[in-house]
């Protein structure tokens, strides 16, 4: 279950060419559980048709100030508390300026005055309107009502000229549609975590390395994000885009992951290490490509650092340290092994996955786990997403930050 499922959700569509770009949000917002209302100004259905909207909400939609039917319903006050949280996309630069000096003269603008819950405004204009000063100063002064506003992208307009004012990705503000559901206990929290495999060079065109995607440590960044931490993510070789508001640092090899995250420890409050991380390198790689026929027939191996253990030791020899939360990726002896690493190791918690299940493990995009902590406490999961599963950890994760204080 996402964190939007049964939430109610209040699209406002304003003026501008990238309407038709919201229309895929509300496919993806009820995707996700959401029950979406739609409200349009009048500029709005110029540019997309509310009988469009109203099919892909499943609900009517809302443009004129006074309903013609059930009146009584004062639909500026209903809507603005019936709903958890209203989101304006795209925000023209009109719209703004209504929401900077509180004005009250359209359905949109009344219910953003009327109501007590979050707003978040995502803009979409020309990209000299958008740097206007008048502009930006409405900007500035929205965010100061405790409005949230989402940064446009750059790129190239339907006006033909380039630069900031493009509605953001969908994804940009579905992470920031979680951040309003997500629970802010970790805001006070620089969250270190590492993902994705590594790769052991061979020659220049060969490597040893694992299936693993960065799926689940990716998913960790986002939701802690989403949770108020400042995250690093130190990232093997993935084609995953790295998270909204996440500082992500590429690497490759097991020893250039160490040196970062020795680089990164101490701003760190909080470890993950969901990083699939080779244990073996070979003991020498080739300056040039291994012709067929000359390659030998075993491959030395030399034995990569373990950076948790590593970790784990840095933490009891000092007084105090970073929580330390590791994974074992197992197909046998799954608790066994987790409990092993957990105590080993010197971690405050460990989560153990099954990798031989086509559900979980590399890849996937659910996982089945157990959570295994300090204390000796227990949880097995039932079958999540992986982001799913990552709140999951993290609720774990601040009860044990709550016991540390």
């Amino acid at each position: 279950m996402s964190l939007l499922t049964d939430k109610k959700i209040l699209l406002g569509i304003t003026g501008s060419i990238a309407a038709y770009k919201v229309a895929d949000w509300v496919r993806a917002l009820r995707r996700e559980g959401c029950q979406v209302t739609v409200v349009m100004t009048e500029s709005a259905c110029r540019f997309i048709s509310p009988l469009t909207m109203a099919a892909l909400s499943g609900n009517p939609v809302y443009s004129g100030m006074f309903a013609a039917e059930a009146p009584e319903t004062i639909p500026h006050i209903n809507l603005a508390r019936d709903h958890d949280l209203l989101v304006i996309a795209p925000a023209s630069a009109q719209t703004i300026a209504r929401l900077a000096h509180g004005l009250a003269d359209n359905l949109l603008a009344t219910i953003a005055l009327a109501s007590s819950g979050p707003i978040l405004v995502c803009p979409a204009m020309n990209s000299i309107m958008f740097q206007h000063p008048a502009t930006q100063e409405n900007l500035a002064t929205i965010r100061s009502y405790g409005y949230r506003v989402l940064e446009p992208d750059c790129g190239k307009m339907a006006c033909g000229e380039e630069g900031p004012g493009r509605l953001t990705e969908w994804e940009n503000a579905r992470q920031a549609i979680l951040t309003t559901f997500a629970p802010q206990n970790l805001t006070d929290e620089h969250v270190l975590i590492t993902a994705g495999p590594t790769r052991e060079p061979i020659d220049p065109v060969r490597f040893l390395s694992n299936p693993s995607t960065g799926k689940m440590g990716y998913a960790l960044a986002a939701t802690a994000r989403q949770r108020g931490a400042t995250v690093t993510l130190i990232s093997g070789p993935t084609a995953l885009a790295a998270p909204p508001g996440v500082r992500r640092i590429q690497v490759s090899s097991a020893a250039e992951m160490q040196e970062q995250v020795m680089t990164c420890l101490d701003a760190a409050t909080i470890i993950v290490k969901a990083a699939a991380v080779s244990d073996y390198r070979p003991a020498e790689t080739q300056l040039h490509k291994v012709k067929k026929g000359q390659a030998a027939l075993s491959l030395p191996l030399v034995a990569n650092p373990d950076i948790l253990k590593e970790l784990g030791k840095r933490r009891q020899e000092s007084a105090k340290g970073p929580l330390l939360i590791g994974f074992a990726a197992e197909s046998r002896d799954h608790l066994k092994e987790g409990a092993r690493k957990l105590k080993e190791k010197n971690l405050d918690l460990i989560v153990v996955n099954d990798i031989g299940g086509t559900e979980t493990g590399f890849a996937a995009d659910t996982n089945r786990v157990t959570i295994l902590d300090r204390n000796g406490a227990q949880e097995d999961l039932p079958l999540l997403s992986k982001e799913e599963t990552a709140h999951r950890i993290w609720d774990a994760v601040a009860r044990i930050l709550a016991d540390d204080r």
